[in-house]
């Protein structure tokens, strides 16, 4: 399915907000032009764990969201290049940007101008804060987000609270709400749309229960480490080998967990015969547990609990789960052969969407710097001749 196969994505953003948003795009099926600063491009081509992609401008961090999209090149600050670029914006259909808010209108190409040069034009913008409020001109990265937001406040435990979340959690989810908003507007009639994507709004809007138990509860947010504080046993436990999750939420599983464990006499005991008096004594409820549990390994544990209908699962690592089968044949990860710039095969995460029994793919791996240029620009009428100039007085 590809549900957007006629929308032309223009994609000015950078490192991983913006390119994560195009990402989607691209997998639905949308044409994504990365439009690039000349002779750098995106930030995140420098990015990686691996130094020497990072030399040749095809960094680990680029290549993880940038598969299937056309890279061009152009200098907005150039007014060859600004020219060419409102030509192009005529052609598309989104324009997505994640700069600093102010940016795009002081090189006099922000929404105002580009409305006038296409009014059907669907508009995102990506920042940390929106696009208004007091803190609309202060610089934003994932970490400064997790902080503002109270994600931070609420991870760990106690001991190790405030703590970061292991991954950028705020660009993704910023930008998985801009593709969602963005899908949305091109489903409207008549179509054209300003999109304001505030990073530290679409963080909010992910933490659901733990917002509306202060807003609606009055209960504050706290960090509870590996439990879950809505129910118990429901949580992370030492196994012989290693540690397991066990969410034990209804009273059916919590009888079936007991009974497994032979321990069938806990339920017997009033400290825990309600789910409001096993959260308040989960300390003690999860060292009688792990009694039992650090008796054997934690994939026999799990293979057993789930059997029986009680969801357990080992903790694993990055590399174990890519390696299951679940992951490994469900056509979540594509590779690509021999990628230009690269000079190797690499393997990249898809979007974890399936659609009528496939997963939606592209076809080409990530581009070069610039490498569309001659592609895009001589679509739109510029001869060979005209692009060699553009290229000569630093337009492109």
């Amino acid at each position: 399915m590809r549900a957007l196969s006629d929308i032309r994505v223009l994609d000015l953003t950078n490192v991983l907000a913006g390119p994560f948003c195009c990402h989607q795009l691209a997998h639905m099926g949308a044409e994504v032009i990365k439009v690039e600063a000349v002779g750098r491009g995106d930030l995140a081509r420098e990015l990686g764990a691996d130094p020497g992609l990072n030399a040749r401008g095809m960094g680990v961090s680029f290549l993880a969201q940038n598969a299937g999209k056309k890279s061009v090149t152009i200098n907005l600050k150039n007014p060859k290049g600004k020219a060419l670029f409102l030509r192009l914006v005529q052609s598309a259909d989104v324009l997505v940007e994640n700069f600093r808010p102010g940016v795009m209108d002081r090189l006099r190409v922000g929404y105002d101008v580009l409305r006038d040069v296409k009014p059907d034009l669907v508009y995102c913008a990506i920042s940390g804060f929106g696009q208004d409020g007091p803190w609309v001109h202060r610089p934003a990265y994932d970490q400064i987000i997790q902080g503002a937001s109270g994600v931070m406040s609420i991870t760990g435990d106690e001991n190790s609270a405030p703590l970061r979340v292991g991954y950028p959690v705020a660009d993704t989810m910023g930008g998985m709400t801009a593709a969602f908003a963005i899908a949305a507007a091109l489903n409207d009639t008549p179509r054209g749309a300003f999109i304001d994507i505030s990073m530290l709004e679409s963080v909010l809007a992910s933490m659901g229960w733990a917002v509306s138990n202060h807003l609606i509860a009055g209960v504050e947010p706290t960090a509870n480490g590996n439990e879950n504080m809505t129910s118990a046993p429901s949580g992370t436990f030492q196994a012989k080998d290693s540690l397991m999750n066990i969410a034990a939420n209804k009273d059916e599983q919590w009888r079936l967990l007991t009974d497994h464990l032979g321990l069938g006499d806990l339920r017997d005991r009033p400290e825990y015969a309600t789910r409001e008096q096993r959260k308040l004594n989960r300390k003690t409820l999860k060292a009688a547990l792990e009694d039992v549990l650090t008796q054997r390994p934690a994939p026999e544990w799990a293979s057993e609990l789930n059997r029986i209908g009680v969801p357990a699962g080992v903790v694993l690592t990055v590399p174990e789960v890519l390696d299951m089968p679940q992951i490994a044949d469900r056509g979540f990860l594509h590779d690509f052969a021999d990628v230009p710039g690269v000079g190797r095969d690499i393997t990249v995460a898809t979007t974890g969407i399936k659609i009528n029994g496939s997963p939606l793919t592209v076809q080409s791996p990530p581009p070069r710097l610039g490498e569309h240029n001659r592609d895009v620009w001589t679509e739109l009428g510029i001869t060979h001749t005209e692009l060699d100039s553009l290229k000569q007085e630093g337009a492109i």
